[in-house]
């Protein structure tokens, strides 16, 4: 039996200390290359500089696994929060992460199940298909059928906690932010990374939310099997098909994808609206386009619970008639803690007009009958917008934290779905009943 990988994960805090340190070290070196470059030659690209501390990141956070690789996954998303260089590098987390030599992984499966993989499968890949952030993938055969067999990493559960004050002062370097301003945030993601390392709650949740799910059209869910998972290793069944974004990449007829957008949207549309529980995590890796052009959707590890409360009055935002009503307008903003009573009326105005100016651009799908995700000026408008909101002096001087973390992982969701609406440059029908 081959085996080729990773070895070893560092599990002591000392070692994961040890292996952040050298990576903060190699920044350090690359800025001091790069100043000096700039002084001896006049001039140092600023991609070369973030190029080079991408790399250094992203090799010790896909050592360490876990958190901070979980980190880096979350970051790629998000256009507006780092340079293009740390994007790209960090993108390679929801698919290409170093996996774990099979040694390990049969340990793992020894210690939850009782016995080698090849003792409960005929077939076991010791090769992982996919490795990422929590744990990694092996196809696996049992009586004619392939399955998907999900191993977390070792130390990955029990490092939470202590990974994610190792990463913090990296991210808000990175970010250009103060850890004050952002430690509700930063507790929102421990809770749902801790979550994550709980394959018993994702069995759980995973079975849950496809039979609640399963009449919508066009989407698909995998079979799972209790009787050959635990709290650290979880099988499913194995899923033949494209991550959505290499199905774009394929250049599809224009009503196929607009097909599979569609039931993608109608799938976070039930989610959000109905349910109040919804899937977290919206990279292209977590959905398959099948051969027939349906959608599977993979990987409920993440999710996230609202209440109807709250998203009766987040939505409150985008309604015709509240965002041309200052005063209707103002009360939802301030029911979610984006306005406060001790704001001085100069920031009040600034605050609002920035908030209507936002809610206009992103709530345009919502009130046109068939929406074109395809243009590109509106894509670019959003990005344009986050990067001037990044920079303004106004919403400098309060802090990026306004409003409720509840709002963190809807945020993230919605921001991730328009990502993927205009990855396939689909028209679909977004309305929200009364919104």
């Amino acid at each position: 039996m081959s085996d080729s990988g990773m070895t070893s994960i560092p599990s002591h805090k000392l070692a994961r200390v040890a292996s952040l340190a050298g990576a903060g070290a190699q920044v350090g070196a690359n800025y001091l290359k790069h100043f000096g470059r700039k002084v001896l030659t006049g001039e140092a690209p600023e991609d070369d500089l973030h190029s080079a501390n991408a790399d250094a990141v992203y090799r010790s956070f896909a050592t360490l696994k876990g958190g901070p690789l979980k980190m880096a996954q979350m970051l790629s998303i998000d256009r507006n929060l780092l340079p293009k260089a740390y994007r790209d590098k960090f993108a390679l987390a929801q698919y290409s992460a170093p996996p774990l030599s099979y040694p390990l992984v049969a340990k793992t499966f020894r210690r939850e199940l009782g016995c080698d993989p090849l003792e409960l499968f005929d077939e076991f890949c010791p090769t992982a298909a996919h490795g990422a952030s929590i744990g990694q993938v092996h196809r696996a055969r049992k009586d004619g059928r392939d399955y998907a067999v999900k191993v977390q990493y070792p130390g990955v559960a029990t490092s939470v906690r202590s990974d994610l004050a190792l990463v913090k002062p990296i991210a808000l370097q990175m970010l250009g932010l103060k850890a004050a301003d952002i430690e509700e945030y930063f507790q929102e993601v421990q809770e749902r990374l801790l979550e994550e390392t709980d394959y018993e709650l994702e069995l759980q949740r995973s079975i849950d939310l496809s039979r609640r799910s399963a009449h919508l059209p066009g989407i698909r869910f995998p079979a799972y099997f209790p009787q050959w998972s635990s709290r650290r290793v979880l099988t499913m069944e194995w899923i033949e098909g494209l991550p959505l974004d290499r199905f774009a990449d394929q250049e599809p007829r224009p009503e196929v994808r607009d097909r599979v957008a569609q039931a993608i949207w109608d799938f976070y549309h039930f989610q959000v609206h109905t349910l109040h529980q919804f899937h977290a995590d919206p990279h292209p890796g977590n959905f398959l386009v099948l051969p027939d052009g349906a959608v599977t959707v993979l990987d409920f590890g993440c999710t996230k619970t609202i209440t109807a409360d709250f998203q009766r009055t987040y939505f409150e935002l985008l309604k015709p008639d509240v965002l041309h009503n200052e005063a209707r307008f103002a009360d939802a903003l301030t029911a979610l803690g984006v306005l406060q009573p001790t704001d001085p009326p100069r920031l009040r105005r600034a605050l609002l007009e920035k908030a209507r100016e936002g809610s206009l651009l992103l709530s345009r799908p919502f009130h046109t009958e068939l929406f074109d995700f395809g243009e590109a000026a509106y894509m670019e408008s959003i990005f344009a917008l986050g990067e001037r909101n990044r920079q303004d002096p106004d919403l400098l001087e309060i802090g990026p934290t306004r409003g409720p973390a509840s709002a963190l992982y809807l945020n993230r969701a919605y921001f991730g779905l328009y990502s993927l609406m205009g990855r396939l440059r689909a028209r679909i029908r977004a309305q929200i009943p009364g919104a």
